[in-house]
């Protein structure tokens, strides 16, 4: 047996005044998203902004469903919306926040592994890594580049092609 390790890397920012003015005005986007939230089960709200390369940005929020299966997350609302309108514009950067009345949100919330898996399918299809945004409804803010820090062993078989 061989032990290995994983390591990634992350920027922690306090605040939004901290970051690029793009990446703010990104997760401001991400936190007026929340608005068209349905979530009458879980009262967690949470709000995606999806950024172009074309400039255009793209909101997503989460939908429920009584059948918990069929709801759908924020972050592939955004992209499904994204790619299915501007299909031949890259993603250039997702952000992603949350907001409930039952308590302070208060730490970065980081996408599911199903949308984990379609961020990887989006960097894989566009040949290109994006830039995920994550914060609480106030707390820090996590920025990654690219699926691979929050999906270190993610699926991608060629193989699957034929």
């Amino acid at each position: 047996m061989e032990e290995k390790k994983i390591t990634i890397s992350y920027n922690q920012y306090s605040d939004s005044g901290e970051l690029p003015i793009e990446e703010s005005e990104l997760l401001s986007a991400a936190s007026e998203a929340l608005k068209s939230s349905y979530a009458p089960y879980s009262q967690f709200r949470v709000g995606a902004a999806v950024l172009l390369d074309s400039g255009k940005v793209v909101l997503g929020s989460n939908q429920e469903n009584t059948a918990y299966p069929s709801g759908l997350c924020a972050e592939r609302v955004a992209i499904f919306a994204a790619k299915a309108k501007y299909p031949d514009d890259k993603i250039l950067a997702v952000a992603v926040t949350a907001q409930t009345d039952n308590f302070e949100v208060d730490k970065p919330i980081t996408p599911c592994g199903a949308c984990r898996q379609v961020i990887a399918e989006t960097e894989k299809r566009q040949k290109s890594k994006l830039k995920i945004l994550m914060r609480g409804h106030t707390g820090p803010i996590i920025s990654v580049d690219g699926v691979e820090a929050l999906l270190p062993l993610m699926f991608h078989e060629e193989k699957l092609k034929k």
